[in-house]
């Protein structure tokens, strides 16, 4: 995982963080850990993807994902994507869904979102690893606090910006949002998109044009949300 090679923003923005002894830590728990055996995802060239994609200058949208898929093959640095080849996921295929009733973008039959990181989409995973087949195995043991501090970063920022909160766990990060942003972003929040929670309230909740209404009135330019 090299820093060195994050975009100027990033590296000024997420220093401390990634400065800090427990980030270190978990770095040298992680190396432990791949060492004995487990496996770990998603690769470590992979685990700073979205920053490296989508410059703290050039973020639009921020969608926020829980931590990446742990299934052999599937996790690629980006909240809710899957590289080429690879089975779109459940969840995946209900944002497709959402994206097809919203602005009538046909489904794709594939799961990479690079084309929405390089417009400034920042695809962002609270939890940057996950141990193979545990979901949830690596919240809480420190990644947040890096994460944290990029989603600060984006909401410090002068340039309105959306924010596409979705289910509880994203949420709750709304208020590291509204507390420096003095309301000048738009928070965008619905149930998550799994097929548990989608027909709660994802279905229906039209976050991809609603975002674009709101950049073009600010004069930051639309999405296009093709994949």
């Amino acid at each position: 995982m090299d820093a060195d090679n994050l975009p100027p923003g990033w590296r000024q923005a997420l220093g401390p963080a990634m400065a800090a002894p427990a980030l270190h830590d978990l770095i040298a728990w992680l190396d432990a850990e791949e060492a004995a055996g487990k496996a770990i995802f998603p690769p470590g060239d992979c685990r700073l993807r979205a920053f490296a994609l989508t410059p703290l200058d050039a973020v639009r949208v921020v969608i926020l994902g829980q931590d990446p898929y742990h299934g052999i093959g599937q996790a690629m640095g980006l909240c809710f994507a899957v590289p080429e080849g690879v089975a779109v996921p459940p969840s995946l295929a209900n944002i497709y869904r959402e994206l097809e009733s919203d602005c009538g973008i046909p489904r794709p039959g594939h799961g990479d979102l690079q084309a929405w990181a390089r417009q400034g989409v920042l695809l962002l995973n609270t939890a940057l690893t996950v141990e193979a087949g545990k979901a949830g195995s690596h919240a809480g043991l420190g990644w947040e606090a890096l994460t944290d501090a990029a989603i600060a970063a984006v909401a410090a920022r002068p340039e309105p910006t959306v924010f596409i909160l979705w289910g509880a766990h994203a949420q709750a990060k709304a208020d590291r949002v509204a507390g420096v942003s003095d309301g000048r972003h738009l928070v965008i929040r619905s149930p998550h998109p799994s097929p548990l929670s989608a027909y709660r309230g994802f279905f229906g909740s039209r976050p991809f044009s609603r975002a674009n209404t709101f950049l073009l009135a600010n004069g930051r330019g639309a999405i296009d949300w093709q994949p």
